[in-house]
Order: C-alpha cells, then structure tokens, then sequence
C-alpha cells in the first residue's frame, strides 16, 4: 500500500483510534458522519492486509517496571534472525533494524532490580558489540503528529475519553490471561476475549473497564509512516549539559517530526525517534531545529531501516 492509498476517511479513523482504540465504530461513525459498515469495512482491509494493528499493553510506568535500550553492533548476515528472535521475546517492546542491518536497537522491560539479558546477547556469534542505557524518564505526553491531523478540535473532544484520576490497583489472574489477549488485539470484542481468558464476559468488561481506570493498560496504534507520506525514520542519540537536559527534551517533544523522547543514561543522554517526509527533512530536523538547541553538544543520527517488532507480539 502507498500513501494515496488512505483517504480521508481512513485518516479520521486512525486518528479516532490514537484518542479512544476501543471507542465503537457507532460513536466514531457517529463524530466523523460516516456509516459504522463502512468503517468497519474500512477497519477490516487495513488490518486484514497487514497495514494496522491495535495492541493493549500494561504502562510499565505504573506498574515498576525498568525499561533498557539495548543496542547490538551486527553482522548484518545475522540481524534480521537475531531481529526475530527477539520480536518473539515477551520482555521486549519494540526491535528495530538499523544503520541498513549494521546494527539493532530493542527496548527491554524487566522487574526493576532485573537488567537486560546482556551476557545472553554478547554470546552471540553475529553480535559484535552491545550497549545498555536504562531509561530514566520519557517526555512525550501525545502522539506522533503525522498520524493526529485528521480531526477538528471539536472531533477530538468528542472521541477523547475523559481524563480520570488513576488509581493503582493489584494484578490479578484474569489480568495476566487478559493481557496476552490484548496485546494480540486491542479491538477483540468482549465475547472473544471472554473465551480466550476463560472468564465471563460481564467479569472481563469489568476488569478491562478497572484497568483503563487506573492507567494500568494502555493502546497502541501501529501503522507505518509511509502511508502518511514520511518515509525517512531516525534515531537521534544527543549529548546534552546536564542542567539543560529538561528544557531540551521538552523542547524536542513538542516538534511535529518526533515520535518519541527519553532520558537515558551514559554519555548521550537524550534519545529521539523522529519521523520525516524525506531525507532533506530529516537534515532539516536534525541540523535546524534540534541540534540548533541551546545545550545540545553532540548529536548522532542513526537511520532506522525497519521494524521487526513495534509494541504488538509477532502473528
């Protein structure tokens, strides 16, 4: 699929679904004034060919978990293998292929006194070098611009869920069957996610209800960028002073190329993906407005080729 492949109809869709992935196709339907067949339609072909997927997974924020950015330096006849075997891994978020093969990026979240499998990986005989940053905060409060432009400002506050005061709340047996079932499809109608758990549906709407109450779980739209026109995605390693590392990073966040912000330890201690149109947009972005930024001292740019996992697990 291409870019003129998604009209405006399929935007305001992926847009309703960043505000609200489990919002019914009635209310959506409803905001947008199309019919709820044609968005279910719509819904169907871009997830049946691949193009979408909707993932619920547990904010590690609030539940202590530690989140590690690894990187691995590769033989690049080993890195798409290495690269699927670590898509399949429950305890990484997202595997991405760069530098054209030459390295792999992954996020890894573990219990918090738990690190990165680093021994297991630098046994490996394609990897020729591994780094390990922990991730110390993130700053990006929304969601990447290219894909939240379709809606009015009057479509969003109608989609929006309403902002609620989470409240922790203990896991329990049904959620450890219930977040499988998410992550493998964050639109699963209450019934099947009734059968998949093993638990009554009016027990499954409830907790899935308590959980998005508490900010427990979280929903993830994944689609590529390319579709939207931007076909250039990089990883941004900065070395920032210290006593300017806040401001720079919300700074960053606030630009309408970047997709994610953290800060990380060791010696380049802000990371950025961002995503452009094209490789003169990425200078642009890189040179102009980031690394222009008062504090920031060295910048690294590190073109991503591919995803072998974003949030969702592997089909």
């Amino acid at each position: 699929m291409d870019s003129l492949t998604l009209d405006a109809v399929d935007r305001g869709l992926l847009h309703a679904l960043e505000l609200d992935a489990r919002a019914p196709f009635s209310r959506i339907g409803a905001v947008l004034d199309v019919s709820e067949r044609t968005l279910a339609r719509r819904y169907g072909k871009l997830l049946g060919t691949g193009t979408l997927r909707v993932t619920g997974v547990l904010d590690q924020q609030r539940t202590g978990h530690a989140e590690w950015l690894v990187r691995l330096r590769m033989n690049p006849d080993g890195t798409a293998e290495l690269a699927r075997v670590l898509a399949r891994r429950a305890d990484t978020a997202w595997v991405t292929i760069m530098s054209g093969g030459a390295e792999l990026g992954c996020l890894f979240r573990v219990a918090e006194a738990a690190s990165a499998p680093l021994a297991e990986l630098a046994r490996h005989p394609k990897v020729q070098a591994v780094e390990a940053h922990r991730m110390l905060r993130p700053f990006m409060d929304r969601r990447w611009a290219g894909r939240t432009s379709a809606l009015s400002a009057e479509q969003i506050a109608a989609l929006r869920k309403p902002a609620e005061e989470p409240a922790p709340v203990a896991m329990t047996e049904l959620d450890r069957r219930l977040l499988p079932a998410l992550a493998l499809d964050g639109r699963a109608a209450y019934p099947s996610l009734a059968r998949a758990v093993g638990w009554s549906e009016s027990a499954v709407r409830r907790r899935l209800a308590e959980l998005r109450r508490a900010g427990m779980v979280r929903f993830e739209v994944e689609i590529d960028p390319v579709l939207f026109g931007f076909t250039v995605q990089s990883l941004l390693s900065m070395t920032v002073a210290p006593g300017r590392l806040s401001a720079v990073a919300r700074t960053v966040a606030e630009d309408p190329e970047a997709a994610f912000v953290a800060a990380i330890t060791g010696t380049h201690n802000l990371l950025a993906i961002v995503v452009c149109r094209d490789i003169k947009g990425l200078f642009a972005c890189a040179t102009e407005r980031i690394g222009a930024l008062e504090g920031v001292e060295r910048m690294e740019v590190t073109p991503i080729s591919g995803y072998s996992k974003r949030t969702a697990p592997p089909r």
